[in-house]
């Protein structure tokens, strides 16, 4: 794996790692972006928390990167539809319509960085 992208990996883990903390730190501010259908609310903000950790922590170790960057793209394919939601709703979770535009390409780019990420560790494991 290049430099370049096993540098942002580590970036993304750090990322992914700081994100899971913040759920910890300030589950108030994510309540919003839960479906109010869901129950459970608390447990599904504290559970995505640690996910995102355990992500981070896996795109940090190049042994786990490859499973790290496929636990990235499903967890950011599943917070899609929220963040498309948001650009459409009148009240956008994340605050307002301008941060609900910037939101949706960063989770494009972020699903496209993971995707990136997981191809070159697999061609890495399928060249040994």
């Amino acid at each position: 794996m290049k430099t370049f992208w096993k540098v942002l990996s580590i970036v993304l883990g750090l990322f992914m790692i700081f994100a899971g903390v913040q759920h910890f730190l300030n589950p108030q501010f994510y309540s919003v972006f839960i479906p109010s259908f869901l129950p459970f609310t608390l447990f599904i903000i504290y559970a995505s928390g640690v996910l995102e950790i355990l992500i981070g922590l896996m795109l940090l170790i190049s042994k786990y990167r490859y499973y790290g960057a496929w636990a990235m793209l499903v967890l950011m394919l599943i917070f899609l539809p929220i963040h498309i939601a948001d650009v459409f709703s009148e009240t956008p979770a994340i605050g307002s319509k301008q941060a609900a535009y910037i939101r949706l390409p960063v989770q494009f780019l972020l699903i496209a960085l993971a995707w990136k990420i997981k191809q070159l560790q697999e061609s890495k494991t399928n060249n040994l």
